[in-house]
């Protein structure tokens, strides 16, 4: 199936482990989120969320999306 991403927020709190240096800044973080919406082929919602993860590198906390149809 074809899944259409249209909004997802990642968890960035434990990214740097606390480290101001390391921290991601907002541009960063954004740019991120904005990378990993889009159309994205998985078999189901947990396989849509490990090619989300493979793709971004970051775990999202909450996605929407919509199923593409032919």
């Amino acid at each position: 199936m074809m899944y259409d991403v249209t909004d997802i927020e990642f968890d960035f709190c434990e990214f740097g482990d606390g480290i101001p240096e390391c921290q991601l800044t907002f541009d960063e973080e954004i740019a991120i989120r904005d990378s990993a919406l889009g159309v994205y082929e998985a078999d189901n919602e947990d396989d849509l969320r490990e090619e989300i993860i493979a793709s971004s590198g970051f775990y999202p906390i909450k996605f929407n999306y919509h199923i593409q149809l032919k």
